[in-house]
This record gives structure tokens, sequence and C-alpha cells, in this order.
């Protein structure tokens, strides 16, 4: 394949090419990992914030608060340079940037989704209590299937936000799309010069960013009007 992208595109620009797009799996992988893993984590999250107990929700905003006022870049230092140094143990990038792009997602995602439950309106709450119903119950029979409508929308416009979040990664070592792409506008190659990697990498991000900024915009105009309600992320 690699030689295949040399005969069309000649060289370096074929194996250059070919490297970015090869890199771009792990940007996918990484962000697949980031969202699913943020994804369960916040559900737990949100169902904490909601909750009538004191102490869970106090817990549950404590932890938005930290991991949404500590900058992304930030949690990649502290998790692939700072505590595995620290601790004097051995972290792979790879579980660094998961980790650190998993607990970015998850205090994002739980408050999106806690502005989604908290649309849906009080006498839901109250008609299910009446019927004899228990927390639970009520979240998982009434209460999630309006709010679905309400945070699909900008769950998936979020995946932009995640994709755009692994480019920070290279930081820590990660090999990914910004890293291959980093490293071939520094080599001392004609053709691999900043002028030429960069755009490459921007169209690169751009076919993997707006098919999904699309996806949200036709959702929220889809399902409802109260989309960008939920959007806004706050952990009061």
């Amino acid at each position: 394949m690699k030689e295949l992208f040399g005969q069309i595109f000649g060289e370096p620009q074929g194996v250059v090419l070919f490297q970015l797009i090869a890199a771009t799996q792990f940007t996918i992988y990484l962000s697949l990992i980031a969202f699913v893993g943020g994804g369960l984590l916040g559900g737990l999250i949100t169902v904490l914030r909601i909750t009538k107990s004191r102490w869970a929700r106090r817990i549950a905003i404590s932890y938005i608060w930290v991991f949404q006022a500590t900058p992304l870049l930030m949690l990649l230092f502290l998790l692939g340079l700072g505590v595995p140094k620290l601790l004097a143990i051995d972290v792979s990038p790879w579980t660094a940037a998961a980790l650190a792009l998993t607990l970015y997602t998850s205090a994002y995602l739980s408050d999106v989704w806690r502005g989604a439950i908290e649309s849906v309106g009080a006498g839901q709450w109250e008609g299910a209590e009446a019927l004899g119903l228990r927390f639970l119950p009520t979240l998982r029979l009434i209460i999630l299937p309006q709010a679905l409508r309400v945070a699909l929308a900008p769950t998936v416009g979020f995946m932009v936000q995640i994709i755009k979040g692994t480019s920070l990664a290279y930081i820590i070592g990660f090999s990914d799309l910004m890293a291959i792409g980093k490293r071939w506008a520094n080599a001392p190659v004609d053709g691999t010069e900043p002028f030429v990697i960069f755009p490459i990498m921007s169209l690169i991000y751009f076919c993997l960013c707006f098919p999904l900024s699309l996806l949200a915009r036709r959702l929220e105009n889809r399902l409802g009007t109260h989309s960008r309600k939920a959007i806004t992320p706050t952990a009061a």
C-alpha cells in the first residue's frame, strides 16, 4: 500500500500521506475509548448528581468541578509524566492518554446528561412517585426515554471535542496523527515542510469532525428545542 501511494503521489508525499492516514486510526481508537469510557463513568456521575443523597450530589459536583476546571493538557501531563514519575511506575502513553481523555469526557458528558434529565418536567417524577415507582425504575422507564431526545445531539456533537482533544496526546509520546505529522513537519526533507504537512492534517481532522458536527446539527433540529440548554456545561 505504501508503494501504491508513492506511485500515485510521488516521493516523499506519497509516503507521508500513507503514514498520516495510517496514524489516523489511532486517533479514532483513542477517541472511541474516551467516548465509551467517559460515557460509562459520566453516566454514573449523572446518577449521583440527581439522587436525593446530599453526599452523593456533593461527590458528583466536586468531580465535575475538578475535571472541568483542569485543562486537558494538564491532565495528560499529570497522568502521563507526573504521577508515573512520582510513584516510580511505568505508564504507557496509550494508558495515560485514554485515562486522561476518559476523565475529561466523563465530566462534560455527565453535565450534558444532567441538563437533559432536568429538562424533563418535575411532574414526571411526581407522577412516578404517586404510582409507587422508586428512583431507578422511574429514571429508566420514564425520565431517560424523554431525556434521550434532548441529550442525543449534544452527545454526538461532543465527540468532535474528543477527537480534537486527542491531538494533545502527542505531548506524552502517544503516536497518532498529530505526532506523525509534527515529526514529518520537523524533518529536513524537501516536500515535508510545515506549510505542506499541516494543511493535510487539518483536512484529515476536518473529515473526521465535520460529519459528526453535521449529524449533531440535524439531530438537534429534528429531536427538539431543548438541546441547546443541555449542551451548556455547568456544575452548579
